[in-house]
Formats: C-alpha cells, sequence, structure tokens
C-alpha cells in the first residue's frame, strides 16, 4: 500500500489568473519507489499557525482589530483557518512534484486577509494537512484504491514579500472593502449629491468632515 510523503519547496506566485493566486510546489514522495500510482486525488486543509511567529509593537497595533489588545494575546491567538484547495497528481513513480494552486482573497472583511496586511515582514507559519485518495497497482497489476493517512501533513513558512508581490500584482496600490448593500448606497447617493468624481474622493470627505466634527 501506498505511503506517501508531502512536502513544500517553495511558494510562487500563479501570473495572469483570474484571481491573486499562489502555487504551493509540492514534493510526492512513495516509500515504495517501484510501486506504479496511477492517479492521486489530494485534497489539502491550510491553517495559518499564528502563534509559530513574533510580533513586534507595529504589528501588534495593525492586527488589533484582529486579535485585540496585545495583553489578552495569550488568549486570543488561535490558528486560522486559511483555505481548503485540492489538486489532482498524475501517474508516477517514485517522487513527482505538483502545484496546489491557492486562490487568495484581498477582501479586508477576511481575518486572512486582515492577518497577512497587518504584518511588516518576515514569514506566515502555515500547516498544510492532507486528505483524499489513492490509485495505484498492486503487485499483480491490479488497480487498488487507498485513502491518504489522516495524519498526513506537513509545516512550511511562506514569505511574507510573496503575499505581497502577488497583491501588488494584481491591485496594484489598491484594496478591497465589502459593505452591506444599504451602506453602499448611502455613500453613493453622498457622491451623487455632492457631485464628487471618485470613491477615494468621496470617503476623503467624509473623514476630513468626521475629523472636523471631532476638533470643533
Amino acid at each position: 500500500m501506498p505511503d506517501l510523503t508531502i512536502t513544500v519547496d517553495k511558494a510562487e506566485v500563479v501570473s495572469f489568473a483570474a484571481a491573486p493566486t499562489l502555487a504551493f510546489k509540492l514534493r510526492v514522495a512513495n516509500a515504495d519507489p517501484d510501486e506504479k500510482i496511477h492517479t492521486v486525488v489530494l485534497r489539502c486543509q491550510i491553517q495559518i499557525e499564528v502563534t509559530r511567529r513574533r510580533y513586534t509593537a507595529l504589528d501588534q497595533e495593525r492586527l488589533r482589530d484582529l486579535f485585540g489588545e496585545p495583553e489578552r494575546w495569550g488568549q486570543t491567538l488561535r490558528n486560522l483557518l486559511w483555505t481548503n484547495t485540492s489538486a489532482v497528481i498524475p501517474q508516477f513513480t517514485g517522487i513527482t512534484s505538483v502545484d496546489l494552486q491557492v486562490p487568495c482573497s484581498f477582501d479586508f472583511s477576511v481575518a486572512t486577509t486582515k492577518y497577512f496586511d497587518g504584518l511588516a515582514d518576515g514569514d506566515i507559519p502555515v500547516c498544510l494537512m492532507f486528505s483524499g485518495t489513492i490509485f495505484y497497482a498492486d503487485p499483480a497489476g491490479a488497480l487498488r484504491v487507498a485513502p491518504i493517512s489522516w495524519d498526513k501533513e506537513t509545516r512550511f513558512r511562506l514569505p511574507l514579500k510573496v503575499w505581497k508581490a502577488m497583491m501588488d500584482a494584481y491591485y496594484p496600490n489598491s484594496a478591497w472593502l465589502c459593505l452591506r448593500r444599504d451602506v453602499f448606497d448611502q455613500l453613493f447617493q453622498y457622491k451623487v449629491r455632492h457631485g464628487i468624481p471618485t470613491w477615494e474622493q468621496t470617503i476623503e470627505r467624509i473623514l476630513s468632515e468626521v475629523e472636523e466634527a471631532i476638533a470643533s
């Protein structure tokens, strides 16, 4: 029966995808180098292990919306579920490589986006937990099916600069903010009523009015 070891060699930005996407370069090795693997249907859950890195005072300030006051981080820091994704590994014997593609959101209502954007530099510690099905040939050549063991996982430190480079490539000097429809309608009516040409100028004007009201 196959016994697969899966590790991550590196992560790269996928160019020209429909949405920002990272590719984790997986190295897949079977314990029996002569056993023929027909196909692997690989599923993967990726979690961010937020307690496995250090945070500067600036990081703590920018992540306050996500984890609260730094004094409470002993209770509030918990692993973040990033995503669930999958890949199909074609026929191989011994060792092969495959790209595990991970679509990424730039929506600031999503916890993982807040986390990535809140960090200044360093690496993101992630844990990839695998499951799925292996189709392989037994010694007689007959097709067999086996599950991937539930304990198959690997850790990887994703360079933050890779994520930032991806978002800069897809959304240069931009950020996404998801609003309720009624709030958007109010903002739109304000923009039209005051004849403001852009959304940026609309937000800037509202902020300026609020600051003036606070100061008066």
